[in-house]
Formats: C-alpha cells, sequence, structure tokens
C-alpha cells in the first residue's frame, strides 16, 4: 500500500514539474501555435 501512494505522489510531482518545466522552455500551446500573423491577448 505505501508503494502504491508513493507511486501516486511521484506521478503528481513528476506532472507538476514537466507542466512548469514546459512552460519555462516555451513549450506551451499558446506560444507553439500562434504565429507573427495571430493576435493573442
Amino acid at each position: 500500500m505505501k508503494a502504491m501512494f508513493l507511486a501516486f505522489v511521484a506521478t503528481g510531482v513528476i506532472a507538476v514539474a514537466a507542466d512548469y518545466g514546459l512552460h519555462r522552455a516555451g513549450f506551451s500551446a499558446a506560444d507553439q501555435t500562434s504565429g507573427s500573423n495571430v493576435r493573442l491577448d
């Protein structure tokens, strides 16, 4: 049971770290799909 809870926590930590890291690196959906002809406010 402890291993399962540890796996859930590790999955959550990895997901949050990946989300934060990808946004900081410029790989967000808004950054990837907007070009010079698209206005995002």
